[in-house]
């Protein structure tokens, strides 16, 4: 209001809050804070609810606040999802030597990531008796809000975990609370930790082949190759919901959605091949085309 209407914050009075003052405010966010359709939402719904209180406060603004209440919401555009396909995946894990002490253990927060669509809350929390090595091989996992669920472990993925736990001496009874994971410093990995370790071999795979593998790869963008490799795969998105953690079925839709797409653009492409671009009708009409521009002599 300063800026724009040369009003201080103390001056400003009830009648100040009008549709065209708020639309001004919300455009000088974008323009001039360089905030994002995200934030300017935030700030509306904020102002709405400030609005909707003084309706009842001063009804006799009560048009005016209508009408502020009219103002649409911008729509934030859907980001494209950055994943990686099975063949960048097989590439990322081929970077690790599963011989030694660290890389074993690597290789098997890899697996776990990709596999099971892991959160880095929910791996670095995995304790020993988390995991159950016997058939059903699963993975109790401690996801957000304290929401728990069991995830099913893959049987590919089971010898390098005894493997692990062996080497670590964790496959003895007194070991079962112990850190699945710990860093160099025998303590429990953290959030950075991982992403630097994720962070590091997909830099060492982008050098091999950098189509395959996507710039600035996170374990996040694992999540998400988990995710769009099940939809791949024909998995309904209610499975992967559940493998995932998530509370809605709703959050999950963006995978189906991508999917679908990929798979349009991929059509498109294809019939682009096959069925050249029709030339319109009047194309080749020269006595049309010289009728149409008498217009612009008009």
């Amino acid at each position: 209001m300063q800026e724009e209407l040369h009003i201080s914050a103390d001056r400003i009075q009830i009648s100040d809050l009008t549709r065209k003052n708020v639309l001004l405010f919300l455009e000088w966010l974008q323009e001039h804070r360089l905030n994002g359709i995200a934030t300017r939402n935030q700030r509306q719904a904020t102002i709405n609810s400030f609005v909707r209180f003084l309706m009842y406060e001063f009804p006799e603004h009560l048009d005016e606040y209508q009408r502020i209440l009219g103002i649409p919401v911008k729509k934030v555009p859907q980001k494209e999802i950055s994943y990686m396909k099975t063949d960048g995946i097989k590439l990322l894990m081929e970077q690790v030597d599963h011989e030694s002490s660290n890389g074993l253990r690597d290789y098997v927060i890899l697996s776990l990531l990709y596999t099971t669509g892991l959160r880095v809350s929910e791996l670095i929390n995995i304790r020993v008796k988390d995991l159950s090595l016997y058939a059903p091989h699963t993975l109790l996992v401690h996801g957000k809000g304290q929401k728990s669920r069991y995830v099913p472990l893959m049987g590919n993925i089971i010898s390098p975990i005894q493997k692990y736990l062996a080497r670590k001496g964790y496959d003895r009874q007194e070991k079962l609370e112990e850190w699945l994971f710990t860093n160099h410093m025998n303590t429990q990995f953290t959030r950075q930790g991982i992403n630097y370790l994720v962070t590091k071999y997909a830099k060492s795979a982008r050098e091999i082949n950098p189509e395959i593998i996507p710039k600035d790869f996170s374990p996040h963008k694992m999540r998400h190759s988990t995710a769009m490799g099940l939809v791949d795969s024909g998995v309904d998105l209610i499975y992967i919901r559940d493998l995932l953690g998530h509370v809605s079925v709703k959050t999950t839709e963006v995978y189906g959605k991508a999917d679908a797409r990929r798979k349009r653009e991929a059509i498109e492409a294809a019939s682009k091949e096959i069925v050249p671009a029709e030339t319109a009708e009047w194309d080749n009409n020269t006595d049309l085309k010289q009728w149409l521009k008498t217009f612009n002599r008009r």
